[in-house]
Formats: structure tokens, C-alpha cells, sequence
């Protein structure tokens, strides 16, 4: 099963380990600092056009996670992933 995340990108569902609201999560000095750090390192990837609204933390085996930035909201893209019904 894949997730779309906006933009024309999807992921594999099965490589999602974290979905998270920006709005909630980045009042907190440590997500900020995880996400400053995942852009230094090159694993952030925004796909937004807009303001970003929520962020995927994904898996790729034995490499470090990537992090993808979307402008959809964390509660759409979860109603996306549990209505998807397609491998």
C-alpha cells in the first residue's frame, strides 16, 4: 500500500514510522532541532508548495529515516492511509 503525501509523491505505508501535526509538534526545541538536523544531513524532503502542515518520518532499511514535510494536515493524510485499499 502506498500513501500520497501531496505533490505527486507517495511513500510505502510500510515505511511510514511516524506521522506528525507541525502545528502540535514544533513548539517542542527537540522536534525543531531533529528537523534542523535531518536538513543538514540532506534526509529532508518538502513536498509543499504551501506553508507545511505536518511531517512523515519514513524508514529505508539500513539507512537513516527520511524526513518528508507535506502542506497536508497529519488527520488527512491518516484518513488517506486507512482508507487506502490498494497494494
Amino acid at each position: 500500500m502506498y500513501l500520497h503525501i501531496g505533490q505527486n509523491v507517495v511513500v510505502p505505508f510500510r515505511d511510514v514510522v511516524g506521522l506528525f501535526d507541525l502545528d502540535n509538534t514544533s513548539s517542542s526545541r527537540l522536534t525543531r532541532s531533529f528537523l534542523e538536523r535531518a536538513e543538514k544531513e540532506g534526509r529532508l524532503i518538502n513536498v509543499s508548495d504551501d506553508l507545511p502542515r505536518s511531517f512523515l518520518l519514513c524508514s529505508r532499511g539500513e539507512e537513516p529515516p527520511v524526513v518528508y514535510l507535506s502542506q497536508l494536515s497529519a488527520a488527512t493524510l491518516l484518513r488517506r492511509a486507512e482508507n487506502n485499499s490498494f497494494e
